[in-house]
């Protein structure tokens, strides 16, 4: 009797938890509103059959309570019973999937029209590369990276020396145009997580994967990495910034571009060999 007045009021507390509780999903700020359905429909189900099998078990306990001079019924099968319950178990499977599945085959569906931006994810930091006025990204390498070359592009690539570089964890997009977003990692797992669009994908080492969305609400909002990555996980967050098209262009204009890091990393180069060769002109420290 006692354990089923607990099953009970662990359902109730859970209940009530869950509507009076704070803590619900951040306002929605892209256009993927489907992934929210999907989750709203998995939730309910998952409710009812969580109110459901634990009031079953409730009820049954006390009803089959023991009591002196009752005798168990023994019934081994219940063909009914079974063929009820596996049609209840797969209606319940399918009506969680197939929304997940829609969603799913619209978030990696890219729009024709969707710019291109690359995430690059590393131990603990994110950086970004956008294409530059050919709107091609460059190709690029794992065995091309070094120190001046962060992304491992190839420097006889045309199409990669007008790529934008964005070397900190602020990325900017315009808002109400649909990105894809290209995503790369340098050492371990990753994943790129922005709550606030409903997106997330992994970024794994030695493949490109990607995912689209379209920004909706103008905002600063913050990147988060999804996957466990090492001590320093919890520090690696950047931030998305949503804005009108002017302030968008404005932001491209101020970054620089490879062709432009390479050519001030050769310059930097030069000098140090000068420097090198002439030590009388070393600047004393």
């Amino acid at each position: 009797m006692i354990v089923a007045i607990v099953i009970a009021a662990l359902v109730l507390g859970s209940l009530l938890f869950h509507w009076l509780s704070p803590w619900w999903m951040t306002p929605l700020a892209s256009n993927w509103g489907s992934i929210d359905t999907a989750l709203i429909i998995t939730m309910w189900i998952c409710a009812v059959a969580f109110v459901a099998l634990n009031l079953f078990m409730a009820l049954t306990i006390w009803r089959y309570r023991h009591r002196p001079g009752s005798r168990a019924h023994y019934e081994p099968e219940n063909s009914r019973l079974e063929k009820r319950l596996t049609l209840w178990t797969a209606l319940g499977i399918a009506g969680m999937l197939a929304p997940g599945l829609l969603a799913w085959n619209q978030y990696v569906t890219v729009p024709a029209d969707a710019a291109v931006v690359e995430a690059n994810g590393e131990q603990w930091r994110w950086s970004f590369r956008l294409p530059g006025r050919d709107g091609v990204l460059g190709t690029a390498e794992p065995a091309r990276i070094t120190a001046d070359n962060a992304f491992g592009l190839n420097p006889d690539d045309p199409y990669g020396r007008d790529d934008l570089i964005v070397d900190t964890a602020e990325l900017h997009l315009p808002v109400n145009r649909p990105v894809k977003m290209v995503l790369r990692s340098k050492d371990v797992l990753h994943d790129f997580y922005v709550p606030e669009f409903r997106a997330k994908m992994d970024l794994v080492p030695g493949i490109v994967t990607y995912f689209w969305l379209t920004p909706t609400q103008k905002g600063s909002f913050d990147i988060l990495c999804a996957e466990l990555c090492g001590t320093g996980h919890s520090q690696m967050r950047g931030t998305v910034v949503v804005e009108d098209e002017a302030s968008y262009r404005k932001w491209l204009g101020d970054q620089m571009t490879f062709g432009q890091m390479m050519a001030q990393a050769g310059e930097g180069r030069t000098r140090l060999a000068r420097a090198d060769a002439n030590p009388s002109k070393r600047v004393a420290r």
